[in-house]
């Protein structure tokens, strides 16, 4: 294993070594060179029989719900039960992305990444700061330890903010992800995918002097079984692309977002398991280094059930036509417990007309549609009631069954071609029905486009097929549109609806810049809103402000018709809009009452409400001994005396307070267990006094200016040894005061003399000695125990220096507490230590 992990392979790794097993090497370039990364602990990726390298991408808004869900929560601590599952799992990077509409994603990457710094579990990986934005990459460079990787940057907005945003990574010190993608979109082709890939290369090696093992090139791994046939070899073309940029560009590595693969099959895991692991299979074959896939989602290659194999080989590698048909059908029995494959059963031929269309159309079976849409066209006065009947009532229970997740995109996109063969056989009674009444039109006119910026279409695609399928006339614009073009087509054409697509958070951004221009240029056009990092409450929150009109979010493919149809029906779209603006309002005044975010005071506004004490009267202690004092040795026993035991059980996600912890229905027993482990192994540390913990603990005449505290050499304070600056609190209060560190200490010009102390503390070298030796002897749970345990041994000595500075301090002996008073800080002064609020 690489990455500082031990013990046992777990499955998941086993998958990807059975995957390369007896093949050949790589062919290798003349010099051998490695990537080196860093967490707390190096991390080495050669050339020569490199293993593949996991990178967990649960720590991702964008991938993860569960993640998502707790950072939108503000439940940061949950979220880094996360990250370390993933490292856990055997993930040896771990991905961190926050690129959400509704959230401080600059903000969360600080935050989250300062909470991972204090977890060794976690941050003995390398970290990939992952965002579309570079202020958030940023952000997450600033706060990395060790040596990480940027994902990612592209040449989408041209070579010279490529070049910049390269040159700041490299003096960051990190790697880099650089996407396939340039300033025509997102490359779908083999030469395509090389070209690009190649043309970065060039320019990072000959201009930046980016070293060439430190650029990892990731060729989009984009959706199969789509149901759309330009999408069929996407597979091919990417492990066909890998091995030839591998040739071209020398020493590079090779990444990819494996779970893109299956994206069509979201809910059946039984099917994703199968596509990642046959796609790796051949994918590592072909020279890919990395991948970012969720390690609980790979099934062992092996052991994938023969038929489903092959028939997922089928599809991932483009074999026949008909591979994404015979997939979704073998797919429909993973839903049950049964491996038999469903007989055919045409028990449904005999139910109404109705019914037989919507069967047809969930199950995406068009063998019988056009002589069920003539007796349904029968029943009707004219050919476009049936479409507005009973086939666009089979297609909201599409809608119904997709959004619930209990129908797959491909499924969806058949759904849409029985539906375009229906309204195909109506479409010459239409015509017909147009020439008796000229004023007649298609249902409406609806441009789309994805917005500048972005590249992705998938979705948008199939919101086309789906629409056009249903007589609304289509303008697709494609991707990287700009506002200006968007606007003036739909003038040119005048269009009914204008439909706007993006897939990563900066396209939120230019949609609410869409919208304004919209109101700006006063464009009086219903605005529909989709994509995957969209959502009502943004909509409603950000954009729908912007914009006078309709602005509404689509959240899937199968719905849009719905909404299109409320906004076209001109007796339904007043009363659609106005139930629309309601909902939007409630949703803003709720999100108001949720949001966190607080307001700030300016830096002046707070000085001027901070505390105020009267420094002629307070009572200053002066300490017994001024200057430093090293404490040495210093008994293990008394050490124990002032620990708190309960960080030791979490450290085992054991949750519960010391002692109660024992009487716990759940943990209990196994706390219980560990406490007899803890406290043998405790009194062999002490008996035997194998650690040797030391403090140094200083103390200071001080003055405070402002937010600044000076140290000086004595009480003469003509000599400034040197300063600490801290932050004052500048979210608005109604009441009260705004606080800093420095308004402990006497102000300079109260003429008094105040006092600071601080003292830091370790257990000694032979935590990881001790640990070390029983790595040696593969005891793994006693070696985690000594360092669960020197953790506790550094707090408590942290606890007892406290002590000792309190009664330096004169008046900590006349206050006689004990050790839980002194943990409940029931005591004059303060103790701020760095990484807690106070001191952030």
């Amino acid at each position: 294993m690489v990455g500082g992990c031990c013990g046992t392979t777990p499955p998941h790794i086993q998958a990807i070594s059975k995957a390369v097993q007896g093949k050949a090497p790589r062919p290798l370039p003349e010099l051998k060179t490695t990537m080196d990364l860093s967490g707390l602990e190096p991390f080495q990726l050669a050339e020569e029989n490199a293993p593949f390298v996991m990178v967990g991408e649960r720590t991702n808004v964008m991938g993860s719900p569960k993640f998502a869900r707790l950072i939108r929560e503000d439940d940061f601590e949950a979220g880094l039960n996360i990250a370390r599952q993933q490292v856990e799992s055997g993930a040896n990077i771990i991905d961190i992305n926050f690129d959400d509409g509704m959230l401080n994603s600059e903000a969360c990457m600080t935050r989250f990444l300062n909470l991972v710094a204090a977890e060794p579990d976690i941050a003995k990986v390398p970290i990939m700061v992952d965002s579309s934005k570079w202020s958030v990459l940023e952000a997450g460079l600033k706060c990395l330890q060790g040596k990480g990787v940027v994902n990612s940057i592209s040449l989408k907005e041209g070579e010279e903010e490529f070049l910049r945003q390269a040159r700041l990574i490299r003096k960051y010190g990190a790697a880099v992800v650089v996407m396939a993608f340039d300033e025509n979109g997102q490359a779908a082709t083999k030469e395509d995918k090389v070209r690009i890939c190649q043309r970065a290369y060039k320019l990072l090696t000959e201009k930046v002097n980016f070293p060439p093992e430190d650029i990892i090139f990731d060729p989009n791994i984009l959706t199969v079984a789509t149901g759309m046939e330009e999408h069929n070899n996407y597979a091919v073309n990417f492990i066909e692309a890998i091995e030839e940029i591998k040739k071209v560009c020398p020493h590079a590595k090779t990444s990819g977002g494996v779970s893109n693969i299956s994206f069509s099959f979201r809910g059946n895991n039984i099917v994703r398991e199968a596509m990642h692991s046959a796609f790796l299979y051949k994918a590592i074959q072909a020279g890919l280094d990395m991948g970012i896939v969720n390690a609980g989602m790979l099934e062992v290659y092996e052991e994938i059930q023969p038929e489903l194999r092959q028939k997922v080989e089928d599809v991932l590698f483009n074999r026949h036509p008909d591979a994404t048909d015979e997939l979704i059908n073998f797919a429909e029995q993973f839903k049950g417990q049964g491996t038999e494959k469903a007989k055919v059963d045409l028990e449904w031929r005999n139910q109404t007309v109705a019914k037989r269309l919507e069967h047809a159309l969930v199950k995406g079976i068009s063998d019988f549609v056009e002589e069920d849409t003539e007796e349904a066209r029968q029943q009707f006065d004219k050919p476009l009631e049936v479409i507005e009947g009973p086939l666009m009532d089979g297609m909201k229970v599409v809608g119904d069954l997709f959004g619930a997740g209990k129908m797959f995109l491909p499924q969806v996109v058949k759904s849409a071609r029985v539906m375009k063969k229906a309204v195909a056989y109506l479409q010459p009674y239409m015509e017909e029905e147009r020439k008796k009444n000229p004023n007649s039109r298609n249902q409406g006119k609806v441009l789309l486009a994805t917005v500048k910026g972005d590249v992705h279409d998938i979705g948008k695609n199939i919101v086309g097929v789906v629409l056009g399928c249903n007589n609304y006339e289509v303008i697709d614009m494609g991707v990287m549109v700009s506002c200006n073009d968007i606007l003036n087509k739909a003038l040119e054409e005048d269009v009914d609806i204008i439909g706007l697509s993006g897939l990563i958070t900066p396209s939120l951004d230019e949609m609410i810049f869409v919208a304004k221009e919209m109101q700006r240029r006063k464009i009086n056009k219903p605005l529909l809103i989709g994509g995957a990092t969209t959502s009502k409450i943004h909509t409603a929150v950000k954009i729908a402000p912007a914009y006078e009109g309709i602005t509404e979010q689509v959240a899937d493919a199968s719905l849009v018709v719905g909404v299109c149809n409320q906004i076209m029906d001109e007796s339904q779209r007043e009363e659609y809009s106005k139930n629309l603006k309601e909902k939007q309002s409630a949703w803003r005044d709720q999100h108001l009452k949720n949001q966190s975010e607080q307001k700030f005071v300016s830096l002046e506004a707070a000085r001027s409400q901070k505390p105020q004490f009267d420094w002629e009267t307070m009572e200053i202690t002066r300490p017994f001994h001024l200057g430093k004092k090293l404490h040495k040795n210093v008994p293990l026993q008394t050490i124990r005396e002032y620990i708190d035991w309960s960080p030791l059980f979490w450290s085992w996600d054991l949750k519960g307070i010391y002692p109660k912890i024992f009487d716990h229905k759940k943990y209990g027993e196994q706390a219980q267990s560990l406490w007899a482990d803890a406290e043998q192994l405790t009194q062999h540390i002490i008996n035997n006094k194998l650690f040797q913990p030391e403090a140094i603990q200083y103390m200071w005449a001080a003055n405070s200016i402002d937010e600044t505290i000076e140290i000086y050499a004595d009480e003469k304070a003509e000599k400034v040894l040197g300063q600490f600056t801290f932050l004052r609190q500048q979210k608005e209060k109604q009441n009260g005061s705004y606080f800093c560190l420095a308004d402990f200490i006497a102000p300079k010009q109260s003429g008094r003399i105040d006092y600071l102390g601080a003292f830091a503390v370790t257990a000694g070298r032979g935590v990881q000695d001790l640990a070390r030796e029983f790595e040696a002897k593969g005891d793994d749970y006693s070696s985690i125990l000594v360092k669960a345990l020197g953790d506790r041994f550094a707090e408590g000595l942290a606890e007892y220096m406290h002590k000792v500075a309190r009664d330096n301090w004169r008046y900590g002996k006349s206050e006689d507490l004990n050790n839980e008073e002194l943990i409940a800080e029931k005591y004059r002064g303060i103790r701020p230590r760095s990484g807690i609020p106070s001191l952030p």
